[in-house]
């Protein structure tokens, strides 16, 4: 499986991001490209602690369960799964700005490597490690770059 911690894996989603074309419709979904970019920014940010969220009594019950399934490599992400609420960006338009945004955080995430990974709970899977984080956001950016089609 591939690993964001991989300089060579990480520029290979930089350069499917690049060729995102923002006309393009999405596969599945609602969000459009540039909402899509910047949903997939936050996740990274919370990764550095940089986004915090509550976590409400449905992760705290069965956020252990659903996180053992996620952080499974032979499990790829179901479409239209439930999104955390700080992940929706109704208002995100220019495609560009995002673009580059998404572009700076995986790059971060590479270089800080598995050291720069918070020590805070995930808002709906709660502790995870720096290989859990890595293999979700590995796997949540390989969703979203096929839902739009690169």
């Amino acid at each position: 499986m591939k690993s964001l911690f991989n300089a060579n894996d990480a520029n290979s989603f930089i350069d499917r991001i690049n060729k995102l074309d923002h006309q393009v419709k999405p596969q599945w979904g609602k969000m459009n490209s540039a909402q899509m970019l910047a949903h997939c920014t936050a996740p990274l940010k919370m990764a550095h602690g940089e986004v915090k969220s509550k976590r409400g009594l449905f992760s705290l019950l069965m956020g252990k369960y659903f996180k053992n399934k996620m952080v499974d490599p032979a499990t790829p992400f179901t479409k239209n799964l439930p999104t955390d609420p700080n992940f929706i960006f109704s208002d995100a338009s220019d495609f560009e700005a995002e673009k580059q945004k998404l572009i700076t955080q995986i790059k971060t995430f590479s270089q800080k490597g598995p050291d720069g990974i918070t020590k805070l709970p995930h808002s709906f899977f709660g502790h995870m490690n720096p290989q859990e984080w890595d293999i979700i956001q590995t796997k949540h950016l390989d969703h979203h770059l096929s839902q739009f089609g690169v």
